[in-house]
């Protein structure tokens, strides 16, 4: 079992940045998958960055070169530095936890909101 809370959510101009940061409960941090999710009003959620046990790394394309995801075991912590934010970066964004050898995200954040006004 694993807890996780977001912090680091709010409102930024086109062209600022956030750094978005998941606290997560448990002992096992580290053997978990890391995921950063966002969801936009009529839209689905969708997966945009990944960071593995083992620090291999996953970005969505609309955000290459943009936003860096990292993770700090000792801290049980897993961030999201949010670069050069566009309007269509707006979302509520989730975290989530995945276990080894398991295919889906199973733990959940219940998420903050980023809003990048124009």
């Amino acid at each position: 079992q694993v807890q996780l809370v977001e912090s680091g959510g709010g409102l930024v101009q086109a062209g600022g940045s956030l750094r978005l940061s998941c606290a997560a409960s448990g002992r096992t941090f580290s053997s978990y998958a890391m995921g950063w999710f966002r969801q936009a009003p009529q839209k689905e959620r969708e997966l945009v960055a990944a960071i593995s046990n083992g620090g291999s790394i996953y970005y969505a394309d609309s955000v290459k070169g943009r936003f860096t995801i990292s993770r700090d075991n000792a801290k049980n912590t897993v961030y999201l530095q949010m670069n050069s934010l566009k309007p269509e970066d707006t979302a509520v964004y989730s975290c989530a936890a995945r276990s080894r050898g398991v295919s889906k995200y199973g733990y959940w954040g219940q998420g903050t909101q980023v809003t990048v006004s124009s």
